[in-house]
């Protein structure tokens, strides 16, 4: 009974401790994520600069939030700009579409109906408006529940990255206490799993976030030099959909047609040449980035990715990585640890159990 009320006591602080940290789980996990992921930037600062751990933790902290937030708030005044341009416009009837090119209509599948809806919007927007009225309420209610969402996770990342900052300022007394935890749960090889997930993790930012963002740029950049309006918003689509582990095609595909549609065929088959590349680098840029200092196959890295995001949102691309690798690390120490039988002692140890054989003459 003494057992029992002392178990069950620990059992209910662990609730309430669960309870009171539960808001903060998210963004204390990407805290922990994103300054493992910098931690390297911090030690190089170190070396190249003679500065203290604190001060080059503070600084890569304020250049990481400069990067969220300079172009969430670009990003903001842009939509915000061109929402209010675009309803000015509609509004005094000054708004001027172009005519869609005959071979729009040529596109599989979606070229019909785009040419006749491209075509009625030239002509007559109002009339398009009212045509297409439900299919623009849903667009414009699920963008601006995107902007709402996007909003939030801005938020959420602000608060993880300062929590980065407070980890990469202390990593000496953070590593050591989950090196303890790790002793006390895995014993002699605690420490050896703790740096096993540590280079997964910046494995896993390599290869998947890594190829997303030169991902975007390489299309960004092929998008600027073709003149398509909106490149930056994108450049976000093509980033989120390589996170997230489909190929930027299904954006770029769309940019292709509108070039066909508008732009010479010359510059429309350069940028389609370009954005296959683009979509196609992965296949050569992640077995370059993925699986770099892990002692694990790339394989096992990038299935745990593609099974935890699948299971767990983009969280699930780092914790499922850490997870699978670890697994895999297990099942390797076992089965090293199995000592093989050879065949001559199986076969002494068959002759010591065989049963007498009488023969009676």
């Amino acid at each position: 009974m003494d057992t029992f009320i002392k178990a069950m006591l620990l059992l209910l602080v662990v609730y309430f401790c669960y309870q009171v940290l539960q808001p903060f789980l998210l963004p204390i996990v990407w805290g922990a994520i994103i300054a493992i992921a910098l931690m390297p930037l911090v030690k190089w600062l170190q070396r190249r600069f003679s500065l203290s751990q604190g001060k080059g933790s503070m600084l890569v902290t304020l250049v990481t939030l400069a990067a969220l937030i300079v172009p969430t708030v670009w990003f903001s005044g842009a939509v915000v700009t061109t929402t209010q341009e675009v309803a000015t416009s509609v509004s005094a009837g000054t708004l001027v579409i172009p005519h869609p090119e005959a071979s729009v209509a040529e596109i599989p599948v979606v070229g019909e109906p785009l040419h006749k809806a491209w075509s009625l919007s030239a002509t007559n927007l109002e009339g398009a408006l009212e045509t297409y009225a439900p299919q623009v309420k849903a667009f414009v209610s699920s963008g601006l529940s995107a902007i709402g969402s996007l909003g939030g996770s801005v938020v959420q990342f602000i608060i993880s990255i300062l929590i980065s900052g407070v980890v990469m300022s202390n990593s000496g007394r953070c590593k050591a206490m989950v090196n303890k935890v790790a002793g006390r749960l895995l014993g002699e090889k605690g420490e050896e799993y703790v740096g096993l997930s540590i280079a997964t993790v910046r494995s896993v930012v390599q290869g998947v976030i890594g190829v997303a963002v030169i991902q975007a740029v390489l299309a960004g950049l092929g998008m600027g030099i073709a003149g398509v309006p909106a490149t930056g918003l994108w450049m976000l689509a093509v980033l989120i959909l390589a996170i997230i582990q489909l190929p930027p095609i299904l954006v770029l595909g769309p940019v292709m047609a509108y070039l066909f549609a508008v732009e010479t065929t010359t510059v429309a088959v350069l940028f389609a040449v370009w954005g296959i590349l683009v979509s196609a680098s992965d296949a050569v840029l992640k077995p370059m980035l993925m699986g770099r200092g892990v002692d694990i196959p790339m394989l096992v890295i990038l299935l745990g990715a593609l099974g935890g995001m699948m299971m767990s949102g983009i969280i699930g691309l780092f914790v499922g990585a850490v997870v699978l690798g670890l697994g895999y690390k297990l099942l390797m120490t076992w089965l090293e640890q199995a000592e093989p039988v050879s065949p001559a002692d199986t076969e002494e140890e068959r002759n010591e159990t065989a049963l007498p054989v009488v023969v009676t003459v």
